[in-house]
């Protein structure tokens, strides 16, 4: 028998009785078809050497090693196909920020208001929310390398088009479609994690994902107000546009399938399409164990198909499914409903302090944009610090026996964490006056933004280890949440600091962030019963 993943050198076989010669066996045998899987070992075609009367030379076998699973892939390359993930996710999650710095300059050039301004990132957040509803049935088809490559042309064209454009409604066309190309970057990625990661090995590279998005998010209006003190705001789109596209290459040459059912079709076309060619030379038929007695061998024709292209429904159907399906567990399944309404909070908090940062710190310490945009450095600073927690506290819950196989092994940590939010919001609000110095609510920046992270990372993990096979629904549900919500909070920050004051405003946010913060308390004390309850994850767990 020769297994995968290669076909290489078969041992050839000359058939010795005349009932079993390729002529009689093409005669008198249908083709059969057998169901493939990735792990199948795959039986040795029926060779004669030399090649007999009415026969040609064999052609040569397909190399199968790209059709490995990629469970099975060296550590080298998961490693290598995380980064680039984590790359471009920090690229999705600068665009979101990168327009603030420019608000003062392009509100005075296009005659608009702040307010007005800020729908740049509402739509950019529209586009991000719904477009992985249509997208994500195309990669279960086509795999996720064609998408990400499409969508990181689309997001090029978009950024070059930001930068491009004269006049403001320009301006909000290219940052819908930029936020629909940047959406695969972010939401697809946690999906690529999951073909190339078993769950108990994923904990180190969803937190780099988490990092991802968020130390990006921090970067763009660090990197952005320099641009935008020091050369043209055109710039700020162009120089993201060179990043991007040098990505788009990278990903080109480097970045492999990772969806196993696509390549599991693939291998099975590039299997068929070799024994076609086989008989098409005179060359008949694989051995084949005998179910009955694994010792005989007899001869047969076979076809491969593989049993979720047989399942799979058509894409028209597939894309009401993956718009209905989320949205209804939204709806009927409590965890899912609580858990988008956490981080959906928390994100909008997120996306808040592009416009409350600055506020803050030009009102009460005199800050340029350039300044303000500094302040974000304690964002990243706080990235990384909740990454490297989050990286080593499986190994500190193991140590100490906190280690749980039930989905909510993943809460207990953050129970704790996710109160870094509220506290780092009252923290901002009540620093917030000139006479404080401005480093301490910088502080507070990233303290909240550890909180964030918490939650973030959380809300993934356990979402996929509650749900599994309908967990791509779960995440997308508060995946759309996060984002619509993320991208209304900018349309009311000016407001709501101006008329309430800064103390006042952030307490009210600190208030409802520490209300949700009992989430993960009551699902770590009663996950189980919740999940009991639950048709979709009890329907998995028996």
């Amino acid at each position: 028998m020769l297994s995968s993943p290669g076909l290489s050198n078969p041992e050839p076989k000359t058939m010795a009785k005349r009932e079993d010669t390729p002529e009689s066996l093409c005669e008198s045998q249908d083709i059969e078809f057998r169901y493939l899987e990735l792990e199948t070992p795959l039986p040795t075609p029926c060779i004669s050497l030399p090649p007999g009367p009415n026969q040609s030379p064999p052609p040569e076998p397909p190399s199968l090693e790209k059709y490995t699973s990629p469970f099975l892939w060296p550590t080298w390359r998961k490693s290598m196909m995380t980064y680039i993930a984590c790359g471009v996710t920090a690229l999705a999650g600068y665009a979101a920020g990168e327009v603030s710095p420019a608000s003062e300059e392009l509100t005075e050039k296009w005659g608009i208001s702040a307010v007005v301004y800020n729908l740049s990132i509402t739509l950019f957040c529209c586009g991000f929310a719904l477009a992985p509803m249509v997208l994500a049935p195309f990669s279960e088809i086509n795999g996720r390398r064609p998408i990400f490559i499409a969508s990181g042309v689309l997001f090029v064209a978009s950024l070059i088009g930001c930068g491009g454009t004269q006049s403001f409604a320009g301006l909000l066309v290219a940052r819908f479609f930029q936020g629909v190309g940047g959406s695969t970057f972010s939401t697809m990625v946690g999906g690529v994690i999951s073909d190339i990661y078993h769950a108990h090995d994923r904990n180190t590279a969803m937190a780099l994902f988490s990092a991802s998005a968020l130390f990006g998010t921090g970067l763009a209006p660090l990197i952005s107000g320099v641009i935008v003190t020091r050369t043209s705001w055109r710039w700020v789109f162009y120089s993201h546009a060179i990043v991007s596209a040098a990505f788009v290459v990278i990903i080109f040459f480097f970045f492999k399938e990772t969806r196993g059912s696509v390549l599991l079709s693939r291998k099975a076309a590039k299997l068929n399409k070799y024994y076609e060619q086989l008989e098409e030379a005179g060359h008949h038929g694989v051995m084949l164990s005998s179910e009955e007695s694994p010792d005989e061998k007899s001869i047969r024709r076979i076809r491969w198909k593989v049993k979720s292209d047989e399942e799979r429904a058509s894409l028209l159907s597939m894309i009401k499914i993956s718009v209905y399906r989320p949205f209804h567990m939204l709806f009927t399944e409590p965890v899912v409903f609580f858990f988008s309404l956490w981080v959906s909070f928390s994100w909008a908090v997120l996306y808040l302090q592009f416009g409350s940062v600055p506020l803050v710190f030009r009102t009460s310490h005199n800050f340029t944009t350039e300044q303000s945009g500094a302040v974000f450095t304690s964002m990243c600073v706080g990235v990384i610090l909740i990454s490297v927690i989050s990286i080593y506290q499986e190994r500190i819950a193991a140590r100490f026996g906190l280690k749980s196989a039930a989905a909510e092994g993943r809460l207990y940590f953050v129970c704790v964490e996710s109160v870094l939010l509220p506290i780092g919001m009252f923290w901002f609000g009540w620093t917030s006056f000139p006479s404080v110095p401005w480093i301490v609510p910088a502080m507070a920046v990233g303290c909240s933004t550890m909180g964030i992270f918490s939650i973030y990372l959380a809300t993934f993990n356990y979402l996929a280890d509650t749900y599994h096979r309908y967990a791509s629904s779960a995440i997308a549900a508060q995946s759309c949440c996060r984002n619509l919500l993320g991208g209304v909070f900018p349309l009311v920050t000016n407001a709501m600091f101006n008329n309430l004051g800064f103390p006042e405003a952030s307490s009210l946010l600190g208030g409802i962030g520490a209300g949700l913060t009992l989430v993960p308390w009551v699902l770590a004390l009663y996950g189980p019963q919740i999940r009991a309850k639950s048709k979709l994850a009890s329907e998995l767990a028996h």
